[in-house]
């Protein structure tokens, strides 16, 4: 087991690598230079960032101190906020990010394998027909459409009882996380809804659920240790990387409800051509994202035997 643990974790830093490689030479072939003095960068600092970074150097040079910042943990110092670092934006915001994702995992997971085990004990009747039309808008609408709409929700619903039930927006409070939780994790619930359904339908159907039932056990018993036991394996085997996309995945969400996450300053990075914070909540997200992989697979390799035995 520790040597499937360790030919993982070199393939996650094998990835990281190549994430880190490809963001840089993208950045760098991005038209625009960040560093112009229409953004407020004085000739001084314009000259300080160019040292640092070798930006005066060739794209050899730039790449090798890049990559030497990287495992010292430097992801550097942005471009247009001033005297701040990406270290110091990623710690700072990306909690936010990561409560907000936590609880839309929980409602996404809870939600998945709930209305999935429905659908596959009441298959071809109504509660099945309502859930999968409800798993289809969810999978079909976009987040951001999904996000207005609920916005909009809760202006009715607050002007209908004369007082803030929900937020409209802002953070700071339970209440403020509610929707946009329920928003982000919509579409992963659904994907999961799809996944239990199927996998649930071929464990109701196997051999050795005929034999429990045969034997009269109760069906109670049943459908918790038997049929939902099995059958939840594979949502467990996507709910790592369906954890990494929604935490760092919000990025609409966060705007629509001026929610403070990390996703919101990505977004203006983007748009002011700030490399640093670009590259640095890239490889950030990268890295977390093949982390819960990883994270994933060691873990059903202690809950399923026949991975661990292979």
């Amino acid at each position: 087991m520790w040597l499937y643990v360790i030919k993982r974790l070199l393939q996650g830093i094998i990835t990281v690598w190549f994430i880190a490689t490809a963001t840089f030479f993208a950045m760098h072939n991005v038209p625009g230079d960040p560093l112009l003095n229409d953004r407020a960068v004085t000739e001084a600092i314009r000259a300080n960032l160019e040292a640092r970074y070798g930006l005066d150097q060739p794209i050899g040079t730039q790449y090798l101190l890049y990559l030497r910042n990287l495992s010292r943990g430097d992801f550097g110092i942005s471009f247009t906020q001033e005297n701040r670092e990406v270290n110091d934006i990623i710690r700072e915001h990306f909690p936010v990010s990561a409560i907000l994702g936590i609880l839309a995992v929980v409602f996404a997971a809870a939600g998945g394998v709930l209305f999935g085990a429905l659908t596959a004990i009441y298959r071809n009747r109504l509660p099945d027909y309502i859930i999968m039309f409800l798993v289809i808008l969810g999978i079909s609408v976009p987040s951001f459409v999904v996000a207005a709409l609920s916005q909009l929700m809760l202006v009715t619903l607050n002007s209908a009882v004369g007082t803030t039930v929900l937020p409209v927006a802002g953070w700071g409070t339970i209440l403020h996380m509610l929707v946009p939780a329920m928003v982000l994790g919509l579409g992963t619930m659904a994907y999961l809804t799809r996944l239990m359904r199927s996998s649930m339908l071929e464990v109701i159907s196997s051999d050795f659920v005929r034999t429990a039932k045969s034997k009269g056990v109760p069906p109670a018993r049943i459908f918790a240790k038997h049929q939902l036991r099995n059958a939840i394996l594979p949502v467990i085997t996507v709910l790592g990387p369906a954890i990494a996309a929604i935490t760092t995945g919000g990025f609409v969400v966060e705007l629509v409800f001026a929610i403070p996450g990390l996703g919101r300053f990505f977004v203006q990075a983007v748009q002011q051509l700030d490399y640093t914070v670009i590259m640095g909540t890239t490889v950030f997200y990268g890295a977390f994202l093949v982390f819960m992989v990883i994270v994933v697979d060691v873990l059903y390799g202690f809950i399923d035997p026949r991975v661990r035995l292979e």
